[in-house]
């Protein structure tokens, strides 16, 4: 089976079809799907959809470094509440983004500091957003040494992967690894697949041959598919890497079934 590490298929692009979209996921045997937070205004519908699903999506909470400004405290503090209300899988998808904005930089590098001291005491894995900020992302992550998680969508060259992996983190790979002439084939090339995960950050990055349209989780053996190409590894060791790789950071375990983790099939 896969996993697809980060997809935001409660969000409004999947409104009209996304009891399909699922479907489509499991027909592709993409069993488990990590759901990650984007801010309070998204939160309900993500967890009424994973209540839904309870045995293939899984949460996250966290404030996306895009949704930070002046208000942020009053969300952290509403991440906080949420940690002691329900069970999730991990903190984020937080980071710093200086793509789009850089008005709240300042806020951005607080909240991402306050997610990685939630990180710290809930022993929770972090999903990093680091658009544009992977020198502010590890210069950050400095006091945090025993953190793990992933860099989501990792946008570095093979240097940083290897920072990144020595740093105890994994590196989520989607879409763009599909994408002509991209760097991440190289790096792909360099640091093999031991510390890599799949995510699709559904409905952005769609891979190749769907570029364009909106992505989804079914399109993850597409990606995995790539990866086998660029390494010269059979698919389906990518499928069980990657899988494990999951299975073990979010300490994912069937639902009622506390004390068995899935089995890959």
């Amino acid at each position: 089976m896969f996993i697809d590490t980060h997809s935001h298929i409660y969000e409004e692009e999947f409104r009209e079809d996304r009891e399909e979209v699922i479907r489509r996921a499991k027909e592709a045997k993409v069993n488990y799907i990590i759901l990650p937070d984007i801010d309070s205004q998204s939160r309900k519908r993500m967890l009424e959809l994973e209540a839904q699903h309870p045995d293939m999506l899984f949460s996250t909470a966290g404030l996306h470094p895009t949704s930070v400004n002046e208000d942020y405290k009053d969300e952290l503090k509403k991440v906080e509440k949420e940690l002691g209300a329900h069970k999730y899988y991990g903190i984020g998808e937080c980071g710093i983004d200086l793509y789009w904005d850089k008005t709240y930089y300042k806020e951005q590098l607080n909240a991402f500091s306050h997610q990685l001291g939630l990180a710290k005491e809930t022993g929770l894995p972090v999903i990093i957003h680091s658009r544009d900020s992977l020198d502010e992302i590890f210069k950050a992550l400095k006091p945090y040494p025993y953190i793990k998680g992933i860099f989501h969508c990792f946008p570095g060259n093979t240097e940083e992967a290897r920072r990144a992996i020595g740093s105890g983190f994994l590196l989520g790979i989607g879409g763009v690894v599909t994408f002509k002439n991209n760097q991440m084939a190289n790096v792909i090339r360099e640091i093999g697949t031991t510390h890599i995960v799949l995510e699709t950050d559904s409905p952005y990055l769609t891979p190749v041959p769907h570029r364009g349209k909106r992505n989804e989780s079914s399109y993850i053996p597409l990606i995995a598919q790539k990866i086998a190409e660029i390494t010269g590894e059979a698919c389906k060791i990518i499928e069980e890497t990657t899988t494990l790789n999951a299975m073990n950071l979010f300490n994912l375990q069937v639902k009622g079934e506390e004390d068995k983790k899935p089995k890959i099939i």
